[in-house]
């Protein structure tokens, strides 16, 4: 019996869904990955505006996602400044945390919308990606950029 035991505490933990947004004024870019692939999968971008996002749309991804975890793109400047909208992505974060009672951690995106967008030309350019690059294609992809540093930092 103490191997079973001992092979049950060093099982892997389940799997996480965790979401990542690359905030904007027009729209906020989603995409998501489990905890044991980390493969950032873009979900598309949700339609924004002055009294922020579109939260029934976001509900109902919350409710189909499930995620244990929410993490929010912060804009930094080239000089590792914070941006002007890093107030508005931090507003963001805290209201995402408060609406669904997640934990919610801040990513550094630093051009995170210059390698989406490379990523995305490169791909229609090899033949993988068949239509043009829309503006929401980029943010969508901004948001798995995103993702992606951050799991990369907590390796």
């Amino acid at each position: 019996m103490p191997d079973e035991a001992a092979a049950a505490s060093s099982s892997p933990a389940p799997a996480r869904i965790v979401l990542a947004f690359d905030f904007g004024v027009r729209r906020i870019g989603v995409a998501c990955a489990d905890t044991l692939s980390r493969i950032a999968s873009p979900l598309g971008a949700l339609a924004a505006g002055a009294p922020g996002p579109r939260w029934n749309a976001l509900d109902s991804m919350i409710r189909e996602w499930q995620p244990a975890l929410l993490v929010v793109g912060l804009p930094y400047n080239a000089d590792g400044s914070e941006s002007a909208l890093a107030a508005r992505a931090r507003g963001f974060a805290s209201e995402l945390g408060k609406r669904y009672a997640l934990p919610v951690e801040l990513q550094d995106e630093r051009y995170s919308s210059l390698e989406a967008s490379a990523r995305l030309k490169e791909a229609r350019a090899s033949g993988l990606r068949a239509r043009r690059v829309a503006k929401s294609d980029v943010d969508a992809a901004a948001a798995c950029v995103i993702l992606e540093r951050w799991f990369s930092e907590r390796t």
